[in-house]
């Protein structure tokens, strides 16, 4: 469980990195197994048998002056090893060697100076000393002999195959091609998926989508296609929805109209104030259903100062009489429905003075996020109403008593219109005591 969670947290996320990543770790395992078996069967192969020509010469040098011990016989051996067998001699008669190369826990350091030091083990048989480091292009071999210590120095080409770096050097080389060209195939192929997604996003916000143009893959043009016939379905039903709703409106303001003047008529006859204050909740109900039924309408996003929205709010809330405490953070301008979202902070503010004495609003960046905060003091609501109060005609007050709620729409219609926005609104306990409405848009 924890290896899965930790590797999801290293994965990349995108579509991109993940479909690069399903590249890559093939293309890696193939050049890690390509150079295992360029190890085993040639890097490893080919230096030990260099080792051993090179051992087999130091073997053959040193036989030679085992065969004439003298000045001159000496002499003869180092002029044919350095002329034919490609070594530098010196000979340091009644030397010690002074710490010899050994296999410390079966391990000598280095494949070239491993192979080396078997091979002499094995055709020399005396004490050696390989020094690889002291000399950039050169190998310093010592060998302990009865009469002194015969250093022989030799060309590190003769011990090391320069077809490795060849090697190497194919491996990446080939391997970043192929991975920028799959780096440039991907980019290709995910570009459509990312439009598609942006445009879906920016159509779910109520924003512009502009022309899109479906491309990319079959399966990605097919998604397009649908994603542009459902967007017109949905544009088609609106736009009916709002002529409808107009047509509603007109028709039922007019009989409205006519009963407040037949009202009117009547003068301070008995129960014309009851027909009046039955009329001005009609008319009010009225007004919910439609504000509820219509959403954000036609309205346009436009780039908007919130913080003039939050104070216009909060300057109509305390003309009223009521005490509204108003505090944002920063300067923050958005694209906003100004009128929906207006109506929707004026529906929270609002629903807390109805059950609060003082309500505070705050605002300020959260990251990507604009949150928008409205606390009062009331009562609040139960954990396990809050998400009720949001379905449209659930009122927790279940009189139909203008002074303590409407028609239980107002939330209902402030989700509505943050969530078209792209946004989210949620219930929790106020600091102030009461009930805390957090709202959260993209900034």
């Amino acid at each position: 469980m924890f290896l899965a969670s930790t590797m999801k947290r290293i994965l990349p996320k995108s579509l991109l990195g993940r479909s690069l990543l399903i590249i890559i770790i093939p293309l890696i395992l193939l050049q890690v197994v390509s150079a295992v078996i360029f190890y085993e069967t040639h890097w490893a192969k080919i230096t030990r048998r260099l080792a051993i020509g090179v051992a087999g010469d130091v073997a053959a040098t040193i036989e030679i002056m085992r065969r004439d011990p003298s000045v001159e016989g000496r002499e003869w051996a180092f002029r044919l090893a350095a002329g034919t067998l490609g070594f530098a001699p010196q000979f340091y008669e009644n030397a010690i060697l002074e710490n010899p190369t050994t296999e410390i826990n079966g391990k000598v350091e280095g494949l070239m100076e491993r192979a080396l030091y078997l091979a002499l083990k094995a055709h020399v048989g005396k004490p050696v000393k390989i020094d690889s480091e002291s000399l950039d292009r050169h190998v310093i071999i010592e060998v302990q002999l009865p009469e002194g210590v015969l250093e022989l120095i030799t060309s590190r080409k003769r011990l090391f195959s320069s077809t490795t770096y060849v090697f190497v050097l194919w491996m990446i080389g080939t391997s970043m091609i192929l991975f920028g060209v799959a780096t440039i195939f991907m980019r290709n192929q995910v570009k459509p998926i990312r439009r598609l997604a942006i445009a879906a996003d920016n159509f779910g916000k109520g924003r512009e989508v502009g022309f899109f143009k479906p491309e990319g893959a079959i399966e990605v043009r097919q998604a397009s296609q649908a994603f542009i016939a459902m967007q017109e379905r949905i544009a088609r039903q609106i736009n009916q929805r709002t002529d409808m709703l107009a047509g509603v409106s007109h028709d039922l303001r007019t009989p409205l109209t006519r009963m407040k003047l037949q009202i009117a008529l009547l003068g301070d006859a008995k129960g014309a104030d009851d027909l009046k204050t039955d009329i001005t909740e009609m008319e009010h109900m009225l007004e919910e259903y439609l504000a509820f039924a219509r959403g954000e309408g036609t309205e346009k996003p436009v780039e908007t100062d919130l913080n003039a929205l939050l104070r216009d709010v909060a300057t109509q809330a305390n003309r009223k009489g009521a005490l509204v405490d108003l505090h944002i953070e920063e300067n923050i301008h958005i694209p906003l429905r100004p009128n929906a979202f207006r109506r929707s902070i004026t529906n929270l503010t609002e629903n807390a003075l109805r059950f609060g004495d003082h309500v505070a609003i705050r605002a300020g960046r959260r990251g990507d996020l604009v949150e928008i905060n409205v606390d009062d003091d009331g009562p609040g609501v139960p954990e396990d109403k809050r998400e009720d109060v949001f379905k449209p005609f659930v009122r927790l007050e279940v009189s139909r008593n203008r002074e303590t709620g409407g028609v239980g729409l107002g939330l209902s219609i402030v989700r509505d219109v943050v969530r078209g926005h792209g946004g989210e609104v949620q219930l929790e306990q106020s600091p102030l005591g009461g009930l805390r409405a957090t709202v959260l848009i993209p900034a």
